[in-house]
């Protein structure tokens, strides 16, 4: 299995920054894709962030030019830089990876437990 630890989250004023960390562990063959979700109450978890093994990015419209995604393969860990927070941005974050815990299973999501951000002065 593969556990995700996420760190970072926490009460920043409007503009401000945040960075999130999240370091995966356990039983790991390899790691593909990492990335971030968020997640309102009442809403569907929406992508934020995302970044391969080769560190090709995707994100979120709403997030373009404000947050970056990065990562370090020797330390499995993925990394996102948050600036120019928005009210808006409030809401819980969760890690993400595609992962395979050993050689020969197929790979599977995995997901942290959520960090809560919260934007506001």
């Amino acid at each position: 299995q593969v556990q995700l630890v996420e760190s970072g989250g926490g009460l920043v004023q409007p503009g401000g920054s945040l960075r999130l960390s999240c370091a995966a562990s356990g039983s790991i063959f390899s790691i593909n894709a990492m990335g971030w979700f968020r997640q309102a109450p009442g809403n569907e978890r929406e992508l934020v962030a995302t970044i391969t093994t080769d560190g090709s990015t995707n994100y979120a419209d709403s997030v373009k030019g404000r947050f970056t995604i990065s990562r370090d393969n020797a330390k499995n860990t993925v990394y996102l830089q948050m600036n120019s927070l928005k009210p808006e941005d409030t809401v819980v974050y969760y890690c993400y990876c595609n992962a395979r815990a050993r050689l020969g299973s197929g790979p599977r999501d995995y997901w942290g437990q959520g960090t809560q951000v919260t934007v506001s002065s």
